[in-house]
């Protein structure tokens, strides 16, 4: 797993000196921590080698070559398309290493294996190297974690008996919590809600989590391989990596069609076909739900005065706030221009309408009082009393399809606008008389 990337510099201009002062802090004891350790395992000596162990150690290095080569154009888009953290599919090969090999000789293979795909991918992607050099680091400490572990079994009887199989599970366990733990942490660290729980959510990350393991598994079995057949049927693994690569980035690709590029929402089509399949799950459960439509106000002053640049970065704000005062299972997206929509499962009903109200002022409050800085020609400006107008719909006392949901939250937001803006207004009862007058809202675009 590595860190999303960032403009490079020269040694003194690199970015990480200006980071938060613990995310400096963690890099550099984690890059400390791993020099420490691996200068330990050497004064110690390498201990008895495998009769065949510079064959492993060739074929190791060899097969994540071929690997990444093979993966070029594909781990370039995959990269270039996507900010965010996500797996590194070398992992086969250093968690193999771990199981065949001594600890040093192990971190060798993940050393020579991230130097030619920082060489051939991350450079040319735009990965600065003390972000190539941290997540090196988080590698060669999982690699020398389980590395540990895998010695409390025999060799002969690593891949032989149950007692070997639970050890290369306690071996998997330990190399992807000390990989994930630590590069999670760090970006948890760097980003705008240093709090637990959004730590345990990216570290939860449900696909994430089960391509590393399903990376790891792959490892493992083509280190089984290699000590019982040989070490020439790891090429065997070559394929099936090549095809996940690509597996992957098809995935990747086709979350980038669904997400809105400047919040990070979903998109239009994308809300409206989820929103969609989640209040037919709703209703036959025979739950309630929620449905806000929310508007900026005035944002085409915004815009206006400071171009649209700076209106992207207002919008980014306002949709991280919105995410910041909902549950993770709430779909939030972006509609179009200034507009967002959510859907609140389980929130409606005589008893649930207040839940729902709340979590409403609760984003209203939020958005009043975001402070955006941007820079400015006369320097650092802040973008202050942004304010949103709300409205809600209920199901089923508002309806039970979609649509309906939509025409009546907009029509209440609408109400809201009138009311002065800045306000909440919630269902048919958020009205002041007869529904009317309000602008019919457009069906979203569907995905061909």
């Amino acid at each position: 797993m590595r860190l999303p990337r960032r403009r490079p510099g020269g040694l003194t201009r690199w970015d990480v000196w200006s980071s938060p002062a613990p995310v400096l802090t963690i890099i550099l004891i984690v890059e400390l921590v791993a020099v420490g350790t691996l200068a330990a395992s050497l004064r110690h000596g390498v201990g008895p080698l495998p009769s065949s162990w510079l064959l492993t150690l060739a074929v190791l290095v060899g097969a994540g070559i071929v690997s990444t080569e093979a993966s070029l154009g594909v781990e370039r888009v995959r990269r270039q398309s996507d900010e965010t953290p996500h797996i590194d599919l070398s992992s086969v090969w250093t968690f193999a290493a771990a199981a065949l090999l001594p600890a040093p000789l192990a971190v060798a293979v993940a050393v020579l294996i991230y130097s030619h795909i920082y060489a051939r991918v991350w450079r040319r992607s735009g990965v600065p190297p003390h972000r190539a050099l941290f997540s090196a680091a988080t590698v060669v400490l999982a690699v020398e974690a389980a590395a540990a572990v895998m010695r409390l079994s025999e060799p002969t009887a690593l891949f032989r008996t149950v007692g070997g199989l639970l050890t290369v599970l306690a071996a998997l366990l330990v190399y992807a919590a000390v990989n994930m733990v630590l590069v999670v942490g760090v970006i948890v660290l760097s980003g705008p809600n240093r709090r637990f729980t959004s730590f345990l959510q990216v570290l939860a990350h449900g696909d994430d989590a089960v391509l590393e393991f399903a990376t790891l598994s792959m490892g493992a079995l083509a280190a089984c391989a290699m000590a019982s057949f040989g070490a020439a049927y790891a090429l065997l693994v070559l394929p099936p990596l090549i095809v996940l690569h690509r597996t992957v980035l098809v995935r990747q690709l086709e979350e980038a069609a669904s997400t809105d590029g400047k919040t990070g929402l979903l998109n239009a089509a994308a809300w409206h076909t989820q929103a969609g399949q989640a209040l037919r799950r709703i209703e036959r459960e025979g739950a309630h739900a929620t449905v806000l439509v929310l508007d900026l106000d005035h944002f085409k002053q915004v815009n206006d005065q400071y171009g649209h640049l700076v209106g992207d970065q207002v919008l980014a704000a306002v949709a991280e706030a919105v995410r910041a005062e909902v549950r993770d299972g709430d779909l939030v997206g972006r509609f179009g221009g200034e507009e967002f929509v959510v859907l609140l499962p389980g929130l409606d009903g005589e008893e649930g309408h207040p839940g729902a109200e709340a979590v409403a002022e609760r984003i209203r409050r939020r958005i009043r009082g975001l402070r955006v800085d941007i820079a400015a020609p006369v320097g650092q400006e802040v973008i202050d009393h942004l304010s949103v107008s709300i409205g809600g719909a209920m199901m089923p006392v508002d309806g039970t399809e979609l649509t309906q949901l939509l025409e009546v939250a907009d029509a209440a937001m609408y109400c809201a606008k009138h009311a002065g803006r800045n306000t909440v207004r919630m269902g048919l009862t958020g009205f002041p008389g007869p529904v009317g007058g309000h602008r019919p809202r457009r069906s979203p675009p569907r995905h061909p």
